[in-house]
């Protein structure tokens, strides 16, 4: 093994070792930030970094750490809605936590490798932002699904759980999508857009650093 060759192995191993625990630091500072009952996703933020410096493996991997940590957040009731969806149905819970996590990281890192092939590494900044906002667009699209086919009657608007906070909508259907989703969705969204022009900066700063 050359020298080059395990420079970038331990150079991508301590790259993948800051951003586990920047997602893990995250994910639990980030279950107090709220937008209605749902914590902001920020960990998301260095999971589509590593996605896209790392490569797919990697960011599927970062996902999933963050579907370990809410698990485990939501099981020992840190996070008191997800708490109450693990007392709902556990297994419900644990799959729809760790499945959600490892696509946004997953998908992240596939569509951002698919249009550098397909742009032929131009529109560097196009590509990271098309990328970067699948990632909560994943991570929310697959909670919605899990809710609907899961939780359904338990996403009632006159839940005891949600202290009166949706009884002004209609049903199940609109709680998901208004009351749980919605603000955080965007909120989510927003936050990975805005922050994309910077993720192109960093990409390109520690590839040219470490490629010579």
């Amino acid at each position: 093994m050359s020298k080059t060759t395990n420079h970038q192995k331990i150079l991508k191993m301590i790259q993948f070792t800051f951003l586990l625990a920047l997602v893990i630091v995250l994910q639990v500072v980030g279950t107090f930030i709220k937008i209605g009952p749902l914590p902001i996703s920020l960990v998301l933020i260095p999971i589509v970094v590593g996605a896209f410096i790392l490569g797919i493996k990697e960011g599927a991997l970062l996902g999933l750490a963050f579907g370990v940590v809410t698990t485990v957040m939501g099981i020992n009731g840190t996070d008191p809605f997800s708490h109450y969806l693990f007392q709902q149905n556990a297994v419900a819970f644990i799959g729809i936590c760790l499945v959600k996590a490892t696509a946004a990281g997953l998908v992240a890192a596939v569509v951002y490798k698919a249009l550098n092939g397909a742009f032929k590494n131009r529109f560097k900044t196009l590509s990271t932002v098309l990328a970067s906002v699948t990632a909560p667009i994943v991570n929310t699209g697959i909670f919605v699904v899990g809710m609907l086919l899961f939780y359904f009657n338990d996403m009632s608007p006159d839940n005891a759980f949600f202290g009166g906070g949706f009884a002004t909508m209609s049903g199940p259907v609109e709680v998901v999508f208004l009351g749980l989703a919605g603000f955080n969705f965007v909120g989510e969204f927003l936050v990975n857009l805005i922050i994309s022009p910077a993720l192109v900066r960093i990409i390109d700063t520690v590839k040219k650093k470490y490629s010579r």
